[in-house]
């Protein structure tokens, strides 16, 4: 499975960006697809994620209510919208896989990794 990420940029903060990101490869469900990001000398952390079926998604505290993770069955890819983006926000931003669901990529237990797009929000 490979993962192709899109969508990374510079914005002004308030501004949106729409990330994407989309799967190649052998699937199966219940695969789970999500985001995760690292900022210049931070641990990478959970973002998003969403399960196949696009159910319950899961999202990290600090962006409840400006992030918006969706996914596309038919095209494998997860999508995820980012409004009133903030500085704090800056981050190389990964999308990731887990062949055994939702639960599993929320935890950070994830089988795949796709390279990451750098996400800068001017204060």
């Amino acid at each position: 499975v490979q993962l192709q990420a899109f969508g990374g940029g510079l914005v002004q903060a308030g501004g949106s960006l729409r990330l994407s990101c989309a799967a190649s490869g052998r699937t199966f469900s219940p695969y789970g697809m999500g985001w995760f990001r690292q900022a210049p000398g931070k641990d990478r952390e959970f973002v998003a994620a969403i399960s196949r079926g696009g159910s319950s998604p899961r999202y990290l505290d600090s962006v409840k209510g400006r992030f918006t993770i969706s996914g596309d069955t038919a095209k494998n890819t997860v999508y995820l919208q980012m409004n009133s983006l903030k500085p704090a926000d800056t981050a190389v931003y990964y999308c990731a896989l887990s062949q055994w669901g939702l639960a599993q990529v929320a935890r950070g237990s994830v089988d795949y990794w796709g390279k990451g797009t750098l996400v800068t929000v001017s204060s």
